[in-house]
């Protein structure tokens, strides 16, 4: 059989077993919040769902391809982003137990007002679009160029056998399934670096001076990810809807081991693309590894590529679903939460035919967010409600200015790629922070 035969068995093969293994959701709690019997998740299974849902196959995509450019020091930079785990683990804990509110909706809302939610959703429904189109073009990559045929039909395909899984259990299957693509990341991960390692010129010594510890070889990146975790996190409900479904001390233990384990999971991912730079490979570093090293390897990543988008997938799905149904109220039904299931669907394969970039759906996503960061680190300060909607807008400013490039070079200190992305995020949430307490001091 050809590669690209066994590439179809492994999308089709992999999301029917999926669809038949998981729980049929009969209730709007076991659709909604994963409940089965009044149990929520445990550390060990919230843990592995919050991981398995946050390396999506664009992340690792991204991942190699900064090995590739930058060496190790690429992939500590975008494992800089895991730090989100930790840090909404801290605040949303601090949030349950001290202020007493059951969802980021329920804060909101007590704190500044219904006009308020409705912005915030406006960033959450971006939040999800960009997550759907993201994490299919890279399975698409493996099918034909961007525009081809076999990259269409593989994009859509998948989509489809995702969606029918999601369907089915809502946020109970897209966390029973996380159990299993956990464990089945983890296996292949292996088995790639064994395959990796076990070529004579490459060591780990070899990665651990790959890279330059400098502003414009990576570290420019990796320092406006850390910025960025104090208000990436809030905007992503995949997350956030993960921090309330278990006690309080069970969700911040699984936050902090996510945040650690996470990491460590996106800088191995990285050597892949640390062993492409040290062969002189162009493109994209996953794909030419997969190629050099043959078949298997090429269908182990492939496989790799597919658990994770599904299970981003699935839980970008039953986020958007439960935003429109629980948060927004606007039909806690289980029909309701499928057809908005499949409103996000058809909604967020759009960007697909028009050539998206993946990266961008990281960074400048991220960047337009910042105005989270006081809203959210200073939640028990009291302020006017104006406050939220002048450091939301500063944000969506400094986005801007970065999507246009047009913002002043003067204030960009260090060189290098990213340079700018790390000073408008800088200049940024200081300009955030400002503004959110100046309403404060005049009141004052």
């Amino acid at each position: 059989m050809t590669t690209e035969l066994w590439q179809w068995i492994l999308v089709v093969g992999s999301s029917l077993i999926l669809f038949l293994l998981s729980p049929f959701a009969k209730t709007p709690d076991a659709f909604f919040k994963a409940t089965h019997n009044k149990k929520a998740p445990s550390v060990l299974v919230l843990t592995g769902s919050l991981i398995i849902s946050w390396i999506f196959a664009k992340s690792i995509t991204n991942a190699a391809n900064l090995g590739l450019a930058f060496g190790v020091v690429g992939g500590v930079a975008y494992a800089g982003y895991y730090l989100s785990f930790a840090i909404a683990g801290i605040l949303i804990y601090k949030l349950r137990t001290k202020g007493g509110f059951n969802s980021i909706h329920e804060f909101l809302t007590s704190k500044y007002g219904k006009q308020a939610v409705s912005l915030f959703t406006i960033l959450i429904v971006f939040r999800l679009f960009n997550e759907v189109w993201s994490n299919t073009m890279v399975i698409g990559s493996y099918f034909g160029e961007q525009g081809s045929t076999g990259y269409y039909s593989s994009i859509l395909v998948f989509t489809l056998l995702t969606l029918g899984y999601a369907l089915k259990g809502g946020l109970s299957s897209s966390i029973f399934t996380d159990v299993i693509q956990m464990v089945l990341f983890s296996v292949l991960l292996i088995v790639i670096l064994v395959n990796v390692f076990s070529i004579e010129n490459f060591s780990v010594k070899d990665v651990a001076v790959s890279g330059t510890w400098s502003f414009s070889l990576g570290l420019n990146l990796l320092f406006a990810a850390i910025i960025q975790s104090f208000s990436y996190p809030f905007h992503d409900p995949v997350l956030t809807d993960r921090a309330f479904i278990s006690s309080p001390k069970v969700t911040l233990k699984s936050f902090l081991w996510a945040s650690v384990l996470g990491g460590i999971c996106i800088v191995l991912f990285s050597i892949i693309g640390v062993y492409a730079q040290s062969q002189g490979f162009k493109g994209q570093a996953a794909v030419e590894v997969g190629k050099a090293f043959g078949v298997v390897i090429l269908l182990v990543i492939n496989f790799i590529m597919i658990t994770s988008a599904a299970s981003t997938l699935d839980s970008t799905f039953s986020s958007f679903s439960k935003l429109l149904a629980v948060d927004l109220n606007l039909g806690k039904n289980l029909t309701f939460g499928r057809l908005a299931m499949v409103a996000i669907a058809v909604l967020g394969t759009i960007p697909i035919f028009f050539g998206a970039e993946i990266l961008s759906a990281t960074t400048i996503s991220g960047t337009m967010v910042i105005g989270l960061t006081p809203i959210f680190l200073f939640w028990n300060v009291n302020v006017p409600k104006i406050s939220f909607y002048l450091s939301i807008i500063c944000g969506l400013v400094f986005g801007v200015l970065l999507v246009f490039k047009a913002f002043p070079e003067a204030l960009i200190f260090t060189t290098g790629k990213y340079a700018d992305l790390l000073w408008v995020n800088v200049w940024g949430i200081l300009s955030c922070i400002i503004l959110y307490f100046i309403p404060k001091w005049i009141k004052q």
